[in-house]
């Protein structure tokens, strides 16, 4: 459930009406419009940082300004002195006029080639060339062009096969030729898609070697997997989306790993049996391209190996075993050193996520980072010097920071200042860093340091000098303690002005799902502003599985989903209750996806503590969601039937009290409709009250033109329920003006 684990925080799903209920202002400060807040409008009091983008060099960062697709800077560590470093707009004479340019598809690592799909054709810029030219001009949808480090070729799928196509000349290689209706080859399963290789990754199952000579690809068989049928209601007789779909204890697709040569020829297949029940990870190549390091896993996730397999015969060598009692995580990055000397891992097998530096062999060369807190990322290796620097929580499990450390596993210096959340950049020569950093009371900034830490300029402070005329909702963070002693962190951002002697409505925001933390020390925005006028007080919890206490403590999900997250959440609400400002009777629960789930638990299972729930596109019973996500946590139904029984929602319907409202996408591919539909049947059988918003058509979180609506009656769940106000219905009426959740 790889988006469930990238699920934003829903604090952002927050909103009410100046023209409602304004409370008077207190020291004279101003209170924020509809307008300020949701639609950007003046004064503005915060501003847009540029994003750090790495940099040129060891002298020169990069800022790119005007978001998402602008210009980049590069800018001179000494001086200051910006210089344009990449702005594809001044080729907009060469280009297609309707080809976004700063935004490829695929580049090469400096710019100078890049591709783009355009009505199912691939197109390419390159910059040395001063050229844009057009590539394929079938009728058949190209998919996932990529382009080749050396920026002669380019790769993609087409109707399940994989092609090259010669950047030059135009001419087109086929690589595979048996795609066909349940055969994908470089095109992933779902189940890949979603929960091993991501989202992001749009499908693409194929992988280019460093020196452009060959690609790595994955071929799926999905014959056994059992088809999903998805209603689509529009037009007189409706259609059927088939999605092959594993749910636990079904077979997952055969997977099958070749290698073949860019220019065409003999497909080489790795040593590896397809009809094994088994999943492959990311795969990454040396940098010299003379191996292919694939991740294996066995169906129940609790053993990772690394096998080196050599390009011209297939065959592989195993160089990591790591076996957990729980569960064990895929590698999302293995850091080869530039030297042929080794490879830097991060991994949580001691319960904490850690790096350790192995030999090219795959031995273990020694253990670089320990103790009870986790690595983040790497950030940069600087070999001359033999030192990593990587971002991790270790001060506070609600914040990061950067840390350095020799590769020997000596010298840990943390290099970042005061209580913050920072997001670094670091130089490649590890003499400098750029951080973006920020607190719960603290808008984002950024400055340029030097490695000690020494911050060597302001870059950028997105609070206005309007921000102090503005009286804002107070948030803090603190911790409950539960019984058996984990201090959950809580994020609360408290009605202004605040009133101890008051009852206040509480509207908790939830994720909940493992290692899925959304409670940290960090700027949240004024999204939450308006229900802190209204007289709302907004919360995030993270339970013990959160990842705020490592791997230990995530691994007590083991086969048993949604036992911990109730106990603790259960906890801070009865923490809540003994504050003599909190009104019990309105307790709101709310989140989607795993989200949506948690809601569902806390109307049931929860019933009593939580009194009201908005749950959006839940799973409500486990045996309905995917294999590699699900039987990861709880194993198969066979193996696990009381886990399963405990985690399913339908299992605590009788207990159902409150109110709790149901919101689904009739289409949705990942948590499918029938989660909600299953529940509601239930329930209806039961005699209970609750109610269902279904949206025809709409996918998984993607609302498109109903997102308005579905927005609107969420805020009015809000108002009538919970405030007891009347609704501002001619604000929620027009459309988002930038900030939902959406």
């Amino acid at each position: 459930m790889r988006f469930i684990r990238t699920t934003v925080l829903w604090l952002t799903f927050i909103v009410c009406c100046t023209a409602v209920c304004v409370p008077l202002q207190s020291q004279g400060k101003k209170h924020l419009t509809y307008e300020q807040v949701f639609g950007n409008a003046e004064p503005r009091i915060l501003s847009a940082l540029p994003v750090a983008s790495g940099w040129a060099d060891d002298a020169h960062y990069l800022l790119t300004k005007g978001g998402r697709g602008g210009a980049v800077m590069s800018v001179d560590v000494s001086s200051g002195k910006e210089s344009p470093y990449r702005d594809l707009n001044q080729f907009r004479n060469t280009a297609d006029s309707t080809v976004a340019l700063n935004v490829p598809v695929s580049h090469t690592e400096d710019y100078t080639v890049m591709a783009y799909l355009k009505d199912g054709d691939i197109y390419v810029l390159d910059t040395k060339a001063r050229a844009f030219k057009r590539l394929t001009t079938t009728p058949a949808l190209e998919k996932n062009p990529t382009v080749s480090p050396d920026g002669k070729l380019v790769a993609f799928t087409r109707d399940k096969n994989l092609y090259v196509v010669d950047v030059a000349s135009g001419k087109e290689t086929q690589c595979t030729m048996d795609g066909s209706g349940a055969i994908y080859n470089g095109w992933a399963s779902w189940v890949y898609m979603e929960e091993i290789l991501g989202r992001a990754g749009q499908y693409r199952a194929f992988w280019w070697s460093p020196d452009s000579k060959h690609l790595a690809f994955y071929r799926f068989d999905d014959s056994h997997v059992p088809v999903f049928p998805l209603f689509d209601d529009n037009g007189v007789h409706g259609s059927l989306e088939n999605t092959r779909y594993p749910v636990p204890g079904d077979s997952n697709p055969e997977v099958r790993i070749g290698i073949v040569p860019a220019a065409g020829g003999k497909i080489v297949w790795t040593d590896f049996d397809e009809h094994a029940d088994q999943y492959f990870g990311t795969p990454f190549w040396t940098p010299d391209g003379s191996h292919l390091l694939v991740q294996w896993m066995n169906r129940r996730q609790d053993d990772l190996k690394v096998f080196s397999v050599e390009p011209g015969s297939g065959t592989k060598k195993e160089l990591y075993d790591e076996r957990q009692p729980s569960w064990v995580e895929w590698f999302e990055d293995i850091r080869f050193l530039k030297d042929g000397s080794g490879f830097v891992l991060r991994t949580d097998k001691d319960g904490w996520m850690h790096l350790y530096l192995h030999n090219m062999d795959g031995s273990l060369k020694n253990r670089i980072t320990s103790g009870e807190w986790s690595v983040t990322s790497i950030e940069e290796v600087d070999e001359a010097h033999g030192i990593v620097y990587f971002s991790a929580r270790k001060e506070n499990s609600a914040r990061t920071d950067l840390y350095s450390s020799s590769l020997n596993g000596t010298g840990l210096k943390r290099l970042t200042f005061g209580d913050y959340y920072h997001t670094v950049k670091v130089s490649p020569g590890g003499k400098y860093f750029v951080t973006t950093y920020s607190n719960t009371g603290t808008p984002a900034r950024m400055a340029l340091c030097d490695i000690s830490g020494k911050i060597l300029r302001e870059i950028g402070d997105s609070k206005t000098a309007a921000f102090d005329e503005y009286e804002l909702g107070k948030t803090e963070l603190f911790r409950v303690t539960t019984p058996d002693g984990y201090a959950l962190p809580v994020r609360w951002t408290l009605p202004v002005p605040f009133d101890p002697a008051r009852k206040y409505p509480v509207l908790i925001s939830i994720y909940g799902g493992p290692n899925g933390g959304t409670v940290f020390d960090k700027w949240g925005g004024i999204g939450d502003q308006w229900m802190a006028e209204e007289g709302m007080i907004q919360m995030a919890i993270d339970h013990r599985g959160s990842g705020h206490f490592g791997k230990k403590g995530t691994a007590l999900m083991h086969r048993c989903l949604g036992k911990w997250e109730m106990n603790d959440y259960i906890e801070v609400v009865k923490w809540l209750r003994k504050q003599g400002f909190v009104d019990s009777t309105k307790v709101c629960i709310t989140g989607a996806s795993y989200g949506g789930y948690v809601s569902c638990l806390a109307l049931t299972a929860g019933a009593g503590y939580f009194t009201y729930g908005i749950a959006d596109f839940s799973v409500t019973d486990w045996k309905l969601y995917d294999t590699h996500y699900t039987e990861r946590y709880m194993g198969t139904p066979a193996e696990n039937p009381e886990g399963y029984r405990s985690g399913s929602v339908l299992t605590y319907a009788d207990r159902y009290k409150g109110l709790l409202r149901i919101v689904h996408g009739s289409m949705d591919d990942n948590v499918h409709m029938q989660n909600a539909i299953q529940l509601a049947g239930r329930l209806e059988e039961l005699g209970k009250h609750f109610e269902l918003m279904i949206y025809p058509n709409e996918r998984h979180g993607r609302f498109g033109s109903m997102a308005t609506h579905l927005r609107s009656e969420t805020y009015r769940f809000y108002y009538d329920h919970l405030l007891g106000k009347p609704f501002p219905e001619q604000l929620f009426s027009q459309p988002a003006m930038g900030r939902h959740p959406f």
